[in-house]
């Protein structure tokens, strides 16, 4: 793994600043991710410093997805700080899998951070990637542990970003499509209305009472309903995860003590948010590749 330099990385204070502006500007749900949030230094600051726009009412929530390594040691001060729900990125309860697909793998260690999260109050959605020839024999395992678990479960269609070649994204490419239908084998699919302000469809499974969501990239382009931008670390935003437009923040943040210049790129980055992305594997090639890793913009 290569590193960037420290200069380039946004400090804690100018994140705060940075998702200040976006607040003042009427944004209204932040979400921290990663790589994983929780391992920079200091992190807690952060979201002590920032949750005082949830106190205001400015900020309507506070969330953050995360892989759960560290969430034992968290848990409890994320709820003090207003967090109420939080996104775990769980591909596979199978202990060797997981080694191998997140090459530090500690299952045990994730598992025991969700259980802390549950006793902090927190309410845990599991975040599925669909790969097929990895985890398609645990669909039923995954959905009954969450209904057990009382957790939230989506599952998402594996997306062309660079951390793969296309040849291994292709091969691993299961549609929610295929999926659902399996599903549909064993459970009676209700469509729910609800949409979070971002890309994932509900539904109830009937005989268990539990929402499943769906996140369909590939199967369904959902652009017409997405309102998020993703910020990097560097201050780079990205209006779009599929396209490589991307609008650099950092340097008005650090040209002037003053917000305006910030707000106006910001507004200026806004108003070319694009109207869709260009993934497609329907032709048996990778279409819309992204050079960039899907670390490098946040999951």
């Amino acid at each position: 793994m290569s590193f960037l330099p420290k200069a380039e990385l946004l400090t804690l204070e100018e994140l705060d600043r940075m998702c200040s502006s976006f607040i003042s500007l009427g944004v209204e749900k932040l979400r921290i991710t990663g790589g994983e949030p929780l391992v920079r230094k200091g992190i807690m600051t952060f979201f002590d410093s920032i949750s005082r726009h949830l106190r205001s009412g400015a900020l309507k929530e506070l969330t953050l997805t995360t892989n759960g390594s560290q969430l034992r040691k968290y848990a409890r001060d994320l709820a003090a700080c207003g967090v109420r729900r939080i996104n775990v990125s769980l591909d596979t309860l199978d202990a060797a899998k997981f080694a191998q697909i997140t090459r530090w793998g500690r299952l045990a260690q994730v598992l025991d951070g969700i259980e802390a999260a549950k006793e902090a109050g927190l309410r845990v959605k599991i975040n599925v990637v669909a790969l097929k020839g990895f985890n398609e024999d645990e669909l039923f395992g995954l959905v009954d542990w969450c209904a057990q678990e009382d957790h939230d479960l989506t599952f998402i269609e594996v997306m062309p970003m660079g951390d793969l070649g296309n040849e291994d994204r292709l091969d691993q490419y299961w549609s929610m499509r295929d999926l659902r239908a399996r599903l549909f084998e064993r459970f009676t699919l209700t469509d729910l209305a609800e949409r979070s302000g971002g890309p994932a469809r509900y539904v109830r499974l009937e005989e268990t009472g539990q929402k499943i969501g769906f996140i369909t990239p590939l199967t369904h382009n959902f652009c017409e309903s997405c309102n998020r931008v993703r910020l990097t670390c560097t201050g780079e935003l990205y209006m779009c995860l599929g396209q490589e437009d991307m609008a650099d923040l950092r340097a008005p943040l650090r040209a002037s003590a003053e917000d305006g210049l910030l707000e106006n790129a910001i507004r200026a980055a806004i108003a070319r948010k694009p109207k869709g992305h260009d993934f497609d594997y329907s032709r048996q090639k990778v279409d819309g590749q992204m050079t960039r890793h899907m670390s490098h913009t946040g999951g």
